[in-house]
């Protein structure tokens, strides 16, 4: 059984960074994809950056392109989120998800809020 644990976020003024982690256990995580998602209240939930696990390749949303970065541990099972210069608009529920073969798994989600 597949399980993602988000943590990370919290309350942060508008400039300021955050760092999240997911922790993932239960699979085999040297292949497939790792994902952050986020979701804004009254929004769809939209992908916000990707890497491959294996390769290490990255894309990300224009929205977030030169002030997020998406890192893994593979040793660890861990993926990372480090956002920079944070808006008011990147305030949302931040998912974590795991696409594994033809599987999908996702995190229960961490608020990040940034006031302005």
């Amino acid at each position: 059984q597949v399980q993602l644990v988000e943590s990370g976020g919290g309350l942060v003024q508008a400039g300021g960074s955050l760092r999240l982690s997911c922790a993932a256990s239960g699979g085999t995580f040297s292949s497939g994809f790792m994902r952050w998602y986020r979701q804004a209240p009254g929004k769809e939930r939209d992908a916000v950056a990707q890497i491959g696990w294996r390769s290490g390749s990255t894309s990300y949303a224009d929205s977030v392109k030169g002030r997020f970065t998406i890192t893994r541990d593979n040793a660890k099972n861990t993926l990372y989120l480090q956002m920079n210069s944070l808006k008011p608009e990147d305030t949302a529920i931040y998912y974590c998800n795991a696409a594994l073969g033809t599987s999908d798994y996702w995190g229960q989600g961490t608020q990040v809020t940034v006031s302005s």
